[in-house]
């Protein structure tokens, strides 16, 4: 397979009311016209980003997770999307993903966001996922995760870095430095899809979520302020052409991540 297609889509989020949103989520996933291999929703697209963990919680088998299964066999596609888990009474910002009820992969935000208090709530992950799908290999990170570049360093020669995040409009020039960023240093695409509109600690969101090809090139759609939903086709051929002619992973530096 040479192609995977990825949908995007950026969105409002019902501020902590999980069943508004799955239910909003499943009328978008609805309106996909196209064959599609990967949807991928906002970090905590359940509730938006609140530290209301011991509230908003579910377990591993709960219902979004029942939902998200429920959505994959529809539309015969993987979803990828966080939400708050408890296990072991320990909250996690874990990002699910799922194709049909055949792979159920996780991976666990490894960087809380400190200024809003996440690292008090939630327990930090510290794994790295390199998850197989459809001949492609995708790194899934969230979030906060987006400023810490060794982490997503390419050192297991993935394809694809994905990001889901609730990234604020007072920042937005980081995240789109930054997304940009991660893609030409790990020669891979690079894939954020940040969430819209105010959540209930007035925090506001626009967008711009994006994917960059690995020359760092934007090959979607400028998704500014409101709801956007869009495919993308990413290209193997691109990936493999343009690594063997630069070569500039070759060149990486070793290191012991600590």
């Amino acid at each position: 397979m040479n192609d995977l297609k990825v949908t995007l889509i950026q969105s409002y989020l019902h501020w902590e009311n999980p069943e508004a949103n799955r239910a909003m989520f499943s009328e978008k996933i609805d309106t996909i016209s196209e064959q599609t291999d990967l949807i991928v929703l906002p970090e905590m697209f359940t509730t938006g980003f609140t530290m209301n963990a011991s509230t908003l919680a579910e377990a591993m088998q709960g219902p979004t997770l029942q939902w998200m299964i429920k959505q994959s066999i529809k539309v015969d596609a993987a979803i990828a999307g966080s939400v708050i888990i408890k296990e072991d009474n320990q909250f996690f910002n874990r990002l699910l993903f799922v194709y049909k009820n055949e792979i159920l992969q996780y991976y666990d935000k490894r960087h809380t966001f400190t200024l809003a208090g996440e690292n008090e709530v939630f327990t930090a992950g510290n794994t790295k996922l390199i998850i197989d799908y459809k001949n492609w290999r995708i790194c899934p990170l969230v979030c906060y995760d987006l400023r810490f570049p060794v982490w997503a360093r390419n050192t297991e020669d993935y394809d694809v870095l994905l990001y889901v995040a609730n990234w604020p409009k007072k920042r937005i020039a980081a995240w789109d430095a930054l997304l940009k960023a991660r893609a030409i240093e790990n020669m891979a695409y690079c894939v954020g899809v940040n969430r819209t509109g105010l959540d209930g600690n007035g925090h506001e969101y626009i967008g711009h979520s994006a994917v960059y090809d690995i020359l760092g090139e934007q090959v979607s759609i400028p998704a500014f302020e409101k709801e956007f939903m869009e495919t993308i086709v990413l290209s193997k051929e691109h990936i493999q052409q343009n690594r063997e002619h630069l070569q500039f992973l070759r060149d990486r530096d070793s290191f012991t991540l600590q």
